[in-house]
Formats: C-alpha cells, sequence, structure tokens
C-alpha cells in the first residue's frame, strides 16, 4: 500500500460484507425498474424513438452531474451522500407508484422520473467506488470487487425475472414499490457501518476542485491511460453490447428464447469471470492483465460477427461475458490504489463521465451504419480495432514503466 492512501490496519470484514450487501440490494431494486420500464414502453408503443428517449433520460443526467458529484464525494461523508443519493431516488421512485396508482399513466412522467433517478445514481456512483478503498486494504481490493462482480451478475440474471413476473401479474407500479423496499433496506444496511470522512486541508471552491481534479487525472500518468482506454474500449464494445439482439434476429431468428439466450449466456460468462476473480484474489500486473481482456474482448467480438451457427454464437458470446468483470475490476482497482483519497470521488466521476458518454457518443454512429452495412462486419471490425486497443495500451504503459 502506498503512502498516499489511507490505512486500513482497522478494516472489517462485517463492514466489507455489509456494504456489498446493501449496495446489491439497491442494484437488485434499480434492475427491476428499469426492465420494468423499458418493458412498459416498448409493450405500450412499440416504438423506437420512447426507446431513445428512455435511454437518453436514464443515462445523459449521470454524465452531467458526475463532475459536481466527484467534488462531493471528496467533501463529505461518502457513506451518507450514499444514503441520501438512495433516498432521494426512493422518493422519485414513490411518487412515481402513487401518481401510476392514482390514474396518472403518462409515458412523459416515466421520463421525468427516469431523469430524476439518473441523477441519484450519478451521484451515487463516485462516491460508492471512492469508498472501497476506505473499508478494503489495498492487497484485498480485487477479490472483493470479484465478489462484487460475482453478487451483480447473480443479480442481473435473477431481476429480468423478478422484473417480468411484477409487470405481468401485480402491474409496473408495484415494481416501483420494489425499489422503494430495496433502496430503504440497503439504506439501513449501510446505516450500521462506521465510515469517517477522508480527513482534507484544502478549503477550495467547488468549482477549483473540479479544475483540480480534472488537472490531477490528466497530469497523472497512469490515469490519462487508463481514461484514453476507458473510452476507447467502450466506444468500440457498443456494437457488441447494443446490436448483438439485431445481429441475432437477422442471423438465426427473431424468436424470444433466442434474444433471452443472447442475453442470459452473457451474463453467466460474467458470472464466472466475477468467481475467478473472487478465488484469484489478485492480479500483480493488472494493466497487462487488462491488456489480454481487451484482446480476448477483440477476438471474441470479432468472432461473433463470423459465427454461422447459433449455438456457436452462444458459447462465443459467454466467452467475452467472462472478461468483463476481470476489465472491470482491474482497471477500477488500478485507480483505487494510485489515486489519492482527497481525490478518488472525482477521479472516479471522470471514469463515469467517459463511459457514459462513449456509447451513446458510438451509437450514433453504428447504429444508422447496421442499415448499410452487415452487422456481422461490423464486428469484425471493431472487434479487431479493440484487440488493436489492448497491444498498445500494454506497450505505450510499458514504455512508460507503469505496471
Amino acid at each position: 500500500m502506498n503512502s498516499n492512501q489511507l490505512s486500513n490496519n482497522n478494516y472489517s470484514w462485517k463492514k466489507i460484507a455489509l456494504f456489498l450487501i446493501s449496495q446489491n440490494i439497491t442494484l437488485f431494486g434499480s434492475s427491476v425498474v428499469s426492465f420494468s420500464i423499458i418493458w412498459y414502453i416498448t409493450l405500450e408503443t412499440s416504438s423506437g424513438k420512447w426507446i431513445m428517449l428512455f435511454t437518453i433520460s436514464s443515462l445523459l443526467p449521470q454524465v452531467l452531474i458526475s463532475l459536481w458529484a466527484g467534488v462531493w464525494a471528496d467533501r463529505y461523508n461518502r457513506k451518507y451522500l450514499i444514503m441520501l443519493s438512495d433516498g432521494f431516488i426512493a422518493l422519485a421512485t414513490l411518487a412515481l407508484a402513487i401518481a401510476f396508482w392514482l390514474g396518472y399513466q403518462r409515458l412523459e412522467l416515466l421520463l421525468v422520473i427516469s431523469f430524476i433517478r439518473s441523477i441519484g445514481a450519478g451521484i451515487q456512483t463516485p462516491a460508492v467506488n471512492a469508498l472501497f478503498p476506505q473499508l478494503v486494504p489495498t492487497e484485498k481490493l480485487t477479490k472483493v470487487q470479484g465478489i462484487n462482480q460475482t453478487l451483480n451478475s447473480v443479480l442481473m440474471l435473477l431481476s429480468p425475472a423478478v422484473g417480468g413476473i411484477v409487470l405481468g401479474f401485480l402491474g409496473i407500479a408495484w415494481a416501483f414499490m420494489l425499489d422503494v423496499l430495496t433502496a430503504f433496506l440497503a439504506i439501513v444496511v449501510l446505516s450500521f457501518i462506521s465510515i469517517e470522512k477522508v480527513p482534507r486541508t484544502d478549503q477550495a471552491t467547488v468549482f477549483s476542485e473540479l479544475r483540480q481534479g480534472i488537472e490531477y487525472a490528466l497530469q497523472h500518468r497512469l490515469l490519462k491511460r487508463i481514461l484514453i482506454c476507458f473510452g476507447v474500449s467502450f466506444f468500440l464494445v457498443t456494437p457488441a453490447a447494443i446490436l448483438t439482439p439485431l445481429l441475432v434476429e437477422r442471423t438465426f431468428g427473431g424468436d424470444v428464447w433466442r434474444l433471452t439466450a443472447n442475453e442470459m449466456v452473457w451474463t453467466v460468462g460474467s458470472l464466472l469471470g466475477g468467481v475467478f476473480l473472487s478465488l484469484r484474489g489478485q492480479f500483480k500486473d493488472k494493466i497487462r492483465t487488462v491488456a489480454i481482456c481487451l484482446v480476448g474482448f477483440g477476438v471474441t467480438f470479432a468472432l461473433l460477427g463470423l459465427a454461422g451457427n447459433f449455438v456457436v454464437y452462444l458459447l462465443i458470446m459467454g466467452t467475452a461475458g467472462f472478461f468483463m468483470p476481470i476489465i472491470a475490476t482491474a482497471q477500477t482497482v488500478l485507480i483505487q490504489e494510485n489515486v489519492e483519497p482527497t481525490k478518488m470521488g472525482r477521479v472516479f466521476s471522470l471514469v463515469q463521465i467517459v463511459t457514459g458518454s462513449a456509447m451513446p457518443i458510438a451509437i450514433l454512429f453504428f447504429g444508422p451504419l447496421a442499415d448499410v452495412i452487415p452487422i456481422g462486419l461490423i464486428l469484425l471490425a471493431s472487434g479487431l480495432l479493440l484487440a488493436i486497443t489492448g497491444i498498445l495500451y500494454q506497450i505505450t504503459s510499458k514504455r512508460a514503466g507503469l505496471n
């Protein structure tokens, strides 16, 4: 552990467990609501325009609020910031449930509440990522993140099923209430953890801290490479993330079970990747780990574009999913190990801005392109470019003396 990090001598596995439980409880509720809303909009409108509006309402506010959220995560007690943002999201969702029960079931209202929920998520995410190093000793960060990724994947398997059951049998208002309940439980669980505010010596203004955070990240050799890697890789991952259901429909058929299988094998692959991380516990050279996984990502995405058999396609998709939690964990832990505790929130807000912007920008390019050339060729090209990105990430980092 480097001298810039907070001491973790007094860490407690009980605290870590409670923190993971609280965050995965709230993730589960949020996922159920997200699936329920997008399915509700699809069933009510069958309109790509409304799906686009929902996607923008769910993603754009997180990007806009991120810089300020990073400052707040460094200024205030991160525990209370997470609890307040969870409560903020829950109150907005409760208001939506009441409105639907009273008969005011307008799609515009769903967009407004999705916008508000996204603001809360944008505040919460940098605080959550910045809080991990306060609870977990540096040498255990990879293992704990692996456990967290495993839990995330399990919940991503369960939440569509639960969302479908609640939406089909009880109505969407009860899906909203499930999110309110899980947010309340998450806040209660988190309240049992004692977490101190990160000590600070500077008393700069908000805008000064924004500038300091940006300058710190851009002047930091490792962080600059990580941010560039995040931006390029998320841009190139977009075709596989967004266009594969359309590829399945065009190539193998539009049966619902095929589209469901496409999503499930990716999640199962991610689950296995999370389990691998939990058992592995640590990577000596995280940059090389990320580079290898990016190459693996690129090769599997390229092969998806060439697959002519659906079973082979699913095997490749599951393999691709295996790499995702490893990349996300290795990059996240690299940041947590190398960033000063007092700047952790601002750095993760920049990560959120880069990753949150890359995919919407990419889909504006790849979406129309998919109607002009075969999606398989798009996946082949983007996969090869992603593999090259991994190789360049390793080469440039090694030349800079980073590991």
